[in-house]
């Protein structure tokens, strides 16, 4: 009998990436429990770690390469499969321009560090420079804001959980999420430890939500609104002269005119848009002001609205100017052990270096909009995209318009696919592309780190040797890149393993070896904690590593001030009687690819429409029936489910679901119910600053079927 082993990494299906102890026997997996000595997540996992079994052992899975043959599936080798997949690519390029082809990235990208260091090597082959990614559906506006205040995108400050005394929660569900963009594993913990040293939290969120639960006081808010709060707040700090930079003092531009330029911002215009009343708003203000430590902190909610980037730069501004930004119990940039952002740093961003074709939407940090994903396919003329390639995204069910984008993938003269599954996306491909199971990959966690809420570092080693004939991610890139750059007769060389590219990158970063840091950090010494490294709490860091030309805080970027008479013009806020969509998360289904597992969606039904009673009774509607929710894009009919947990006139859907269609080979997800959220998600409603998309406040209608 084989014997038993014990491996040691950190779950990677959620950004906070909670150490795992996971026991083998031969190739079976006897157990996955959270790992003890783990010193940042502290033993602690949730329902979905489990599911990593289910991915490797999943017989939908892919294992080989796969070619649509007259409508059917076959296996092809490798070799077969790079030449194809180049000959089309380079063939659409030399016949309709270098970006006609274009690049979509989803999310799981950040959770396998061999597409980050290696999908470079296929970007540089094919040479367009049209690409989309998750981003633009998610936390693009935090990026806008480091970038146009602090210099580099990747600057992000993140919220010291864990010696704060109080902690304001906007349109985020870290129970549900486990932290986003805010890496922070055994949250619920971690937010009652603020309760327990005498602190508080505040959510603020239309839905009663299991953060908000627990919190010591939760407000419902019209969703879109949080706008007018946030800048409530700030006008609240001048007026009651509570503005305090300290350390950043003299490091700030345009303080005078962000106090006028909120000047008419009052709580009381808040109080009308938003449903809360002045005196809490005042109140939130104040105690932004907690001697101990304060932090705000904006999410999904927030972001993906029409006034996402507007959101986003005023949480930056309450955290500056209320003296809550980087000091600790505030919000601090971590200082990870690769990828510590200085001045000098490459990829700090950009904003409207070029637009998007057919609505003329800006590029940021080099991608365009998802939102205009679909049209730029189907749009005829110069220009139009004729061929794309999908690295382990699925846009159809998570991106706005979602049968806009069906139709859209269904015309393209080729597509490729880089994923595990055939989803709702990858459907449309030609050739798909598997790459190995995450438990056959080693793995180091460069996006999850950089945003930890305490310093951590961790190689994560392959549990089991792959598979036969498979390949990791960054072999697929590097075999991609030279096909077509051979096809194409240019020089296009392969990377070395993600590990020798970390290793240099750790040695020569802020604790390296390279630098004379007294950790003298490598991979080699990184790998001989299997449990994870501690590199300590948050430290204040920003006045040596602002990446701004001049050294300085740009507390009053171009972009608001050019967005404001847009804000001061809107309806939003106004009230009418048509309802409000906002979406949902739950602790076990982050990503919809995690469906196919069947320990994560047994258990009562996730996918309903939830619905205040009063709003059901005015359009006689019966609790547990079923409805039809129309938006200007769509249609869909699903359940619904009575709850005064969810504000009077909004309503509330997950993101994800919707398996159904066909040529999906996805035998667990297929069988669930539900319908796709963003089949009425809108493609036209976004924030016209960035183009990241408005998934929240959907205007709807809701009728009785």
């Amino acid at each position: 009998m084989s014997e038993i082993k014990t491996h040691y990494r950190a779950c990677h299906l959620c950004e906070a990436i909670c150490g795992v102890e996971i026991k083998t026997q031969g190739e079976k997996v006897l157990s996955i429990k959270g790992d003890k000595q783990d010193p940042f997540s502290r033993g602690h996992i949730c329902p979905k770690a489990t599911a990593l079994e289910d991915i490797h052992t999943d017989p939908d899975r892919l294992r080989k390469p796969v070619k649509k043959i007259d409508g059917q599936w076959q296996e092809i080798s490798w070799q077969e499969a790079f030449d194809t997949v180049a000959d089309n690519l380079a063939g659409v390029q030399e016949n309709y321009g270098k970006d006609s082809v274009a690049i979509y990235a989803g999310n799981p990208n950040v959770h396998n560090y061999g597409s980050m260091t290696h999908s470079g090597v296929l970007r540089k082959a094919l040479n367009s420079r049209i690409t989309f990614s998750a981003t633009s559906l998610d936390q693009l506006p935090h990026h806008l804001a480091s970038y146009s205040m602090l210099g580099h995108q990747q600057l992000l400050p993140i919220p010291d959980i864990d010696r704060t005394h109080y902690m304001m929660i906007l349109g985020g569900n870290p129970l549900a999420s486990n932290g986003s963009m805010m890496t922070v594993p055994d949250v619920k913990k971690r937010l009652q430890a603020i309760q327990h040293r005498g602190g508080k939290f505040v959510v603020i969120d239309p839905r009663l939500t299991e953060t908000a639960a627990i919190a010591d006081e939760h407000h419902f808010i019209r969703p879109s609104t949080d706008v007018f709060l946030l800048l409530a707040m700030i006008n609240t700090l001048f007026a009651e002269n509570l503005v305090d930079l300290k350390h950043l003092a003299s490091l700030t531009k345009g303080l005078d005119q962000v106090e006028e330029i909120t000047r008419g911002f009052t709580p009381e215009l808040a109080a009308d848009k938003t449903g809360i009343s002045a005196d809490s708003i005042r109140q939130f203000a104040r105690d932004m002001k907690h001697p101990q430590g304060a932090v705000c902190y904006g999410r999904m909610g927030v972001s993906v609205t029409e006034f996402g980037s507007i959101c986003q730069w005023a949480v930056y501004v309450i955290n500056i100017i209320s003296g809550n930004m980087d000091v600790a119990g505030g919000a601090l940039v971590g200082s990870p052990a690769f990828g510590y952002i200085k001045p000098g740093e490459a990829g700090g961003g950009s904003l409207g270096r070029f637009h998007s074709r057919v609505s003329g939407l800006p590029e940021f940090g080099g991608e365009l909009p998802s939102s205009v994903l679909a049209e730029e396919i189907l749009t005829p003329g110069e220009g139009q995209l004729r061929a794309l390639i999908t690295t382990a995204g699925n846009p159809v069910l998570s991106a706005p318009n979602g049968r806009e984008l069906d139709k859209a993938f269904a015309g393209l003269d080729f597509m490729v696919s880089i994923d595990l599954y055939i989803n709702e996306t990858t459907r449309h491909a030609d050739i798909i592309l598997p790459p190995t199971s995450p438990l056959e990959h080693d793995h180091y966690d460069l996006a999850f780190n950089r945003l930890a809420v305490r310093g951590i570092t961790r190689m994560n080693e392959a549990v089991f040797e792959p598979e036969a004939g498979c390949l990791h991610d960054w072999q697929i890139f590097n075999g991609l890149g030279e096909a077509l750059a051979k096809r194409k007769n240019i020089d296009v060389k392969p990377l070395p393993a993600p590990d020798t590219l970390i290793d240099m990158g750790i040695q020569y970063g802020h604790f390296g070896a390279a630098t004379g840091h007294e950790r003298a950090l490598t991979m080699d010494k990184i790998r001989q904690y299997p449990h994870g490294l501690d590199l300590g709490p948050l430290e204040p860091s920003l006045p040596e590593r602002l990446c701004t030309e001049d050294g300085n805080i740009e507390l009053l970027p171009d972009y608001i001030v050019q967005d404001m008479p847009r804000l001061e013009s809107s309806l939003i806020g106004n009230g009418s009687d048509q309802l409000l969509l906002i979406g949902r998360r739950h602790v076990r289904s982050n990503n919809s690819w995690m469906h196919n597992s069947q320990r994560l969606v047994k258990g009562k039904p996730r996918w309903q429409l939830l619905m205040h009673p009063n709003d059901m009774a005015a359009r006689k509607i019966t609790d547990n029936s079923s409805v039809k929710i129309s938006s200007r894009v769509g249609s869909v009919e699903t359940l619904v489910v009575a709850s005064e947990d969810i504000m009077p006139g909004v309503v509330c859907l997950p993101h994800g679901w919707g398996h159904q269609r066909s040529g999906v080979k996805m035998t667990i997800a297929g069988a669930q119910d539900g319908v796709s959220m963003n089949d009425i998600t809108d493609d036209k409603y976004f924030d016209k600053v960035t183009g990241n998309a408005a998934l929240n406040g959907v205007p709807v209608e809701v009728l009785a079927v």
